[in-house]
């Protein structure tokens, strides 16, 4: 049986989530100050990192710290592009610059800041990096942990990267906290994409989401709603989330 979760505790960055972005949209919106985080912690930390830790700071609360999934399909890109041109130029990247260039310095920098020992894992998965991290956190739930919390993020591509984005976006964070449950709640499950080709899935029906939205945001706006489902096609796999009551 597919397990089913109980979704509480979303938080967004910013606010104001829905509709469909310009591309570099959100770019002028203030960045959250982590006032949570010590001063000397806080200055390493970039935009993207900054929107990330921001909502999952909201989504934690005051709760025991819980196993946190950190899921973004970039990562922080900047930061990258001026560890290599530096390298085009000639100079040597500082190795701090590089330390916190990789996919998994937001979280680690989520883990020393507060001092947590609970497990984190950094997810990117292209297209279907949203899906991925709910399946690491079914795992994470399936083994043992009561809880745990996810944190999708990311920003418009830079140049010359830009030209690789597949839908405009928008500086954006969101977390949430899942746990399992006997009864309502939401379901993921996979299938080959062929496979509702000749049928309709058992289950209402799912709706069609915005095509100009990323994966991420299209799931949150799923979380968001009353909706009965969404479907997510990506290469050879159909994702079907589900809503259960």
């Amino acid at each position: 049986m597919t397990p089913r979760l109980q979704v509480s505790h979303l938080a967004t960055w910013p606010d104001d989530l829905t509709g469909s972005p310009a591309a570099g949209g959100g770019a002028d919106a203030p960045l959250p100050t982590l006032s949570a985080m010590a001063p000397m912690m806080r200055r390493r930390v970039e935009p993207l990192g900054r929107m990330a830790l921001h909502v999952a700071y909201a989504s934690q609360g005051q709760d025991t710290p819980l196993p946190v999934v950190f899921a973004s399909r970039y990562g922080d890109v900047p930061r990258s592009i001026a560890l290599l041109r530096q390298l085009v130029d000639g100079q040597t990247p500082s190795p701090t610059a590089f330390s916190l260039s990789v996919h998994n310095a937001i979280g680690a920098l989520w883990s020393i800041a507060n001092g947590h020992t609970a497990p984190y894992t950094a997810i990117a998965a292209g297209e279907e990096t949203v899906e991925a991290a709910f399946t690491e956190a079914i795992g994470l739930l399936v083994d043992g942990a009561p809880a745990v919390m996810v944190v999708c993020y990311d920003e418009p591509l830079p140049v010359p990267y830009d030209v690789y984005a597949d839908h405009p976006d928008m500086p954006h964070a969101w977390a949430c906290r899942l746990r399992l449950s006997d009864g309502a709640g939401i379901s993921l499950s996979a299938l080959p994409a062929a496979a509702d080709a000749s049928a309709p899935q058992a289950g209402a029906a799912a709706d069609t989401p915005a095509p100009d939205l990323t994966a991420d945001r299209r799931v949150l706006g799923f979380l968001r709603s009353d909706a009965p489902g969404l479907d997510h096609r990506a290469g050879a796999r159909l994702w079907q989330w589900r809503r259960h009551a």
